[in-house]
């Protein structure tokens, strides 16, 4: 029993030592690392001999910091905005318009990059959304259902009217498409819409269109609205897919229509997009095919992307002026976004009398409907603060909780 016992006192006495020889070893390796980063940031015509010596005795530590250092240039480099020349431009443009002309079957992919310039930020640009969070800066709130429709979006509902483009693929949640008044068939939400709430309870799935953004009170895997269906009584839910997620909804997210899309495709047209979410979607880009029989790809985006080298064409440009100088080339006239004809006042569910407050969203609004005529809840609105979506910004969902425990 003795000699048991001080075999177990033995090996718990090794266990310790082996974890606190491994602590030393990290400590001094993480000082070496330190080291000779300090050396290496000094010109070599300023390095005394000893750090001279220092670089040659820890030749590996210095090969594994150059490494280091050209993965972190080339991410910088990746992260830059470059824009093509004025006359570059056009003579890209040229070319994307003769293949928008020839094409049988030209499918649009499209990111945050186009609404832009309805003032909602995209995600990974110089200011974007994960951008600012990942140098430790807060996101700027702001009620995303004033935007509308950018000239890109109607530039793309134009397209499509004209029979030159048969199918949008969107990352957008933010119905920017459908405002714009592009037909549902024609269009796949892949990520959902922020006026769109569902009861998938009823079969099939019932569908609400709302005047307001319904993730108020949503997050990742909490989707939830609060509000219940006017035909059995079980809560909506959003149509928001967060990352991480998998969206199961036929509708708006439309799966279906944007694989048969792409298989049909000889030309897919990206704008906006730095391809990092969608270039997993194998469904969309036909890569079991050969190279030769896969569909030509044109690329708009100021960053680099992912598909660049497969890319037939890549522009360096804003989505608005490369779309504007495209419509030029192909002789088509540019509609004028008008409030009064967005097809959501068509297609939305007025809220019944108990619902009314159950949000506190601006509600859209015809321009003819003066602002005393609107619901209560508008007035809240005004009253509460504003905060993101549950679809917009990462961490959403923990702000709401660290308020709850506040409370």
């Amino acid at each position: 029993m003795e000699e048991e016992a001080d075999t177990g006192v033995s090996s718990r006495t090794e266990r310790k030592a082996l974890e606190k020889a491994k602590i030393l070893q990290r400590e001094r390796e993480r000082k070496i690392f330190r080291l000779v980063g300090r050396v290496l940031k000094k010109p070599e015509a300023d390095r005394s001999e000893e750090e001279a010596a220092v670089l040659l005795l820890h030749g590996e530590t210095v090969e594994e910091l150059c490494k280091r250092q050209v993965r972190t240039n080339v991410l910088k480099r990746k992260q830059e905005e470059v824009f093509d020349d004025a006359d570059e431009l056009k003579s890209k443009v040229r070319q994307l318009a003769v293949a928008v002309k020839q094409a049988k079957h030209l499918v649009v992919y499209t990111g945050a990059g186009i609404s832009t310039a309805a003032s909602i930020p995209d995600y990974r640009g110089p200011n974007g959304v994960w951008t600012q969070l990942q140098k430790g800066r807060t996101v700027s709130s702001s009620d995303l259902s004033k935007a509308e429709p950018t000239l890109t979006h109607m530039c793309v509902r134009m397209l499509h009217k004209e029979k030159l483009v048969q199918h949008v693929v969107s990352q957008n949640c933010d119905g920017l498409h459908l405002r714009s008044g592009l037909p549902r068939h024609a269009l796949s939400e892949l990520h959902g819409n922020m006026f769109i709430e569902v009861c998938t309870t009823c079969s099939p799935v019932r569908e609400y269109v709302r005047l307001f953004d319904v993730t108020e009170r949503t997050s990742l895997h909490r989707h939830g609205t609060c509000r219940r269906c006017s035909h059995c009584g079980s809560e909506l839910r959003d149509t928001i897919v967060h990352f991480g997620e998998r969206g199961t909804l036929e509708q708006p997210l439309n799966w279906k229509g944007a694989a048969e899309a792409a298989k049909m495709a000889d030309v897919i047209l990206c704008l906006g997009s730095s391809l990092k979410v969608l270039k997993k979607y194998a469904c969309l880009w036909c890569m079991n095919r050969p190279a030769s029989k896969r569909p030509k790809l044109y690329i708009v985006n100021l960053q680099w992307t992912p598909k660049d080298d497969l890319a037939k064409l890549k522009i360096h440009g804003k989505c608005d002026e490369v779309m504007s100088l495209l419509m030029e080339e192909l002789n088509i006239q540019i509609p004028v976004y008008d409030r009064e004809e967005d097809p959501i006042f068509s297609l939305a569910t007025p809220l019944r009398q108990e619902e009314v407050d159950s949000h506190t969203r601006e509600v859209i609004a015809p321009l003819v409907v003066k602002a005393d005529c609107l619901p209560d809840s508008g007035e809240q609105a005004e009253e509460a603060t504003a905060v993101q979506g549950g679809w917009f910004g990462r961490g959403y969902g923990k702000g709401r909780k660290k308020k709850k425990k506040a409370a």
